[in-house]
């Protein structure tokens, strides 16, 4: 048995892994998930084993598993040798990329994700739009943190860790794509942001990039009705408590 990758497209961390490995030439066998679809493997006892938490992304390869996608990068990483770039071998180097990855679930992740589900998610299930003052407080957090993540992380620098791509700029830039898959385009107005967007879309491969994210581009398509009945339930609960 070889590698196994269980992903679902829409998700940022999913996509992230899969372009990763795709651009490193990694052989992986793509099990394909829609979650809004119901498509959940973690209904059999074969994708528990996989990942007894019940989400992607998760990997299989032979008899070992993992979850949680930034572990996941880095056993790629190990395991296949990739280009030192990607996660540089110098000490300090390698710091500004972990230091990146450590902050970015609460900063980039979440406030990208929180505008997303705010003008995507919230409407095609609850059939409720978000009041103009709350949406505008919702864009507010997002620009702090694209400020910060300019700021201090990239700050004059080509990429986070230096003159070269790393795990931290593919990530960075898959979670910055959310909002804009939303139609809230970020780069516009931010001429250093579109520069480093250009660069690693580049070095990743602009094509590849695209093909990534063509689901979540393509979410303005779906239906409420397309979500699994239990999921859209339970998707509308929590957006309506967040809210």
């Amino acid at each position: 048995m070889g590698l196994e990758l269980y992903l679902d497209l829409r998700s940022q961390p999913c996509r992230a892994l899969y372009i990763f490995a795709r651009s490193n030439n990694i052989p992986f066998e793509f099990k394909h998930v829609e979650l809004a679809k119901g498509d959940i493997p973690a209904e059999t006892e074969e994708f528990r084993k996989v990942n007894m938490l019940m989400k992607v992304p998760a990997l299989r390869d032979g008899s070992f598993t993992l979850t949680e996608s930034i572990a996941i990068l880095l056993y790629l990483v190990h395991k296949f040798k990739t280009p030192d770039h990607w996660y540089p071998s110098d000490l300090q180097k390698r710091a500004r990329v972990d230091e990146f990855l450590s902050w970015q679930h609460t900063s980039v992740r979440a406030k990208g994700s929180k505008l997303f589900l705010t003008k995507v998610m919230l409407p095609l299930i609850t059939g409720q739009s978000l009041p103009p003052e709350k949406l505008e407080f919702i864009t507010g957090e997002l620009n702090v943190t694209l400020k910060q993540f300019e700021e201090k992380f990239l700050q004059d620098k080509p990429f986070i860790a230096g003159s070269e791509v790393s795990l931290a700029d593919l990530v960075a830039l898959v979670e910055l794509m959310q909002p804009v898959c939303a139609g809230y385009d970020l780069f516009e107005e931010r001429p250093k942001l579109k520069e480093w967007r250009r660069r690693v879309e580049e070095d990743v491969g602009k094509e590849l990039f695209q093909e990534a994210h063509q689901d979540i581009r393509n979410i303005k398509n779906f239906t409420a009705d397309q979500l699994a009945p239990e999921l859209k339930e339970n998707f509308k609960q929590q957006l309506l408590k967040q809210f």
